[in-house]
């Protein structure tokens, strides 16, 4: 189930960056995706919710075009 979900604002195919975090109430992984649907992604396990949410964070940087979306 995804908790988060954060995406770049770039609507372009290539430009395109989705993070985001899921569990399946036990087991947490963040996942960070390029190109949308059809593109490449990269899934990291997490120990915990907090480390989840702290590599989502580095994933994203600190540019300000990213969003948050609704589940």
């Amino acid at each position: 189930m995804v908790e988060e979900h954060w995406w770049n604002g770039d609507t372009t195919p290539r430009g395109r960056r989705d993070v985001y975090i899921r569990t399946d109430g036990r087991r947490w992984d963040v996942q960070a995706q390029i190109g949308g649907e059809s593109g490449r992604s990269k899934v990291q396990e997490c120990p915990s919710r907090a480390s989840a949410a702290i590599l989502a964070g580095a994933w994203r940087g600190n540019q300000a075009t990213w969003r948050e979306l609704p589940r």
